[in-house]
């Protein structure tokens, strides 16, 4: 139709965009008309958009985008149907005893793929816990990692036989008392894709988890970074689950201070080895 809505509108399915296309299935075609219903927080002027809106309007293309757009809103209706069921699923395991949150400010706009429904605060009466104040994980992941190795984790002995189950712990292969490989063992486990991408997420984070993923992605890459901070996720995913216990959150001066504090242990520790002996550069006197 030489409408070219989609280079004056980022995302042609966001409150712009649909308004538009919903106008001219209602038999609106004049571009100035469609173009003043713009949301204000549209980057493009009115007059660009109405300029984008000259169309030839074929009776074949408006057959063509009627198609589609009821397609659009079928998907939509049965995603919605679906997170109907999930939500009132959630709802017979709520545990009696635990209180509400507090409801959590946005900051930003909802996600495509994110539930309809409050799954943060469903979520937290069937775990008793709220895994969206940890760093990277959205409602989205919790409610993928929920789903998948529920609440009970006394099935797991430890946070390291947790991570081995989802295959992000490290699975150390020796011969002859060497380290020949340490990657982790093979498979596709929903809970442990959604925690990969939760610590993809923390790549730009100025937080401690964010601090340990830019460690370990400088010395081994992103993708080895990606499966060790997803297994740090787990296991504090796993004590908060099975201790019932608020997660705390180290800050990025604290780790970095702590991070430093290990590795001059470490060094005095090798050098007291070769007895050598190290001495820290603030506790050396100005010379006179």
């Amino acid at each position: 139709m030489n409408v070219k809505l989609p280079e004056v509108v980022s995302d042609i399915t966001g409150v712009t965009g649909m308004g538009i296309i919903r106008a001219i299935m209602r038999g609106e075609r004049a571009p100035k008309v469609l173009a003043k219903l713009r949301d204000h927080r549209c980057k493009e002027s009115a007059e660009t958009i109405a300029r984008a809106l000259q169309g030839t309007w074929q009776p074949e293309h408006l057959f063509a985008l009627q198609q589609s757009l009821a397609l659009y809103d079928y998907y939509h209706q049965q995603i919605r149907d679906c997170d109907q069921v999930i939500e009132t699923h959630l709802k017979g395991m709520a545990l009696p005893e635990v209180p509400l949150l507090e409801p959590k400010r946005r900051v930003r706009r909802r996600k495509d793929n994110e539930p309809t429904f409050d799954a943060r605060q469903r979520l937290h009466h069937v775990t008793g816990v709220d895994l969206t104040v940890i760093e990277g994980i959205e409602e989205s992941t919790a409610l993928v990692v929920v789903s998948e190795v529920g609440t009970d984790m006394g099935r797991w002995p430890s946070a390291k036989h947790f991570g081995s189950w989802l295959g992000l712990a490290p699975n150390p292969k020796k011969s002859g008392g060497k380290v020949k490989s340490s990657a982790t063992r093979p498979g596709v486990h929903r809970a442990a894709q959604a925690l990969r991408l939760a610590a993809k997420n923390l790549q730009r984070s100025q937080s401690a988890l964010g601090a340990f993923f830019r460690r370990i992605a400088a010395r081994r890459g992103v993708a080895k970074a990606m499966t060790a901070t997803a297994y740090k996720l787990a296991r504090i995913v796993y004590a908060l689950l099975k201790h019932r216990t608020a997660y705390v959150a180290q800050g990025l001066e604290a780790y970095e201070t702590a991070y430093r504090e290990r590795v001059v242990r470490q060094v005095k520790r090798k050098a007291a080895a070769l007895g050598l002996v190290v001495i820290e550069r603030d506790t050396v006197g100005q010379p006179s």
